[in-house]
């Protein structure tokens, strides 16, 4: 078995550290020809990456001209310690005020610390801002990933 396979995260590993990271770097198709990279709050649904963003957004007009996407999810400090998941995918940009909004509460409940729903002035607020987001799912086509510590300290 070559180095590269024995790295491999399974598909529940990969699932542990898509769920306990905070950050999907998206790297879209600029302009220009130069990737634009963004970092963005995301959630997971059906093995999917979410995110929300400006309908107006530099990044929403490249998914718009070209939908391929690579996403980035990595931790770690010490290269012994790296572990990642780059997923080449296709985007799917939602604009339906009820999926938009769905999602909305779902990245908040995530990110917001101790809350397990969104009710009242919070949900007002979602929905003000709703008419000008997308969310964005992105449907993977390729998935490479790794684990330095499946190294054991050789490399």
């Amino acid at each position: 078995m070559s180095r590269r396979e024995e790295i491999k995260l399974s598909d529940e590993e990969q699932l542990q550290l898509l769920e306990s990271e905070r950050v999907v770097v998206v790297a879209s198709h600029g302009v220009r020809g130069w990737p634009h990279l963004m970092p963005l709050w995301y959630v997971v649904r059906d093995g999917r990456i979410w995110v929300w963003t400006y309908a107006k957004s530099q990044k929403v007009r490249n998914l718009e001209r070209d939908a391929r996407a690579t996403l980035l999810v990595e931790t770690g400090h010490e290269y012994g310690e790296l572990r990642g998941v780059q997923i080449e995918a296709e985007a799917t940009i939602h604009r339906d005020f009820d999926t938009v909004l769905g999602f909305a509460k779902e990245l908040t409940i995530r990110y917001a610390e101790g809350i397990e729903s969104v009710e009242g002035d919070g949900v007002e607020g979602l929905k003000a801002q709703t008419p000008k987001r997308v969310a964005i799912s992105f449907e993977p086509v390729r998935v490479a990933s790794w684990d330095h510590r499946k190294l054991g300290g050789t490399y």
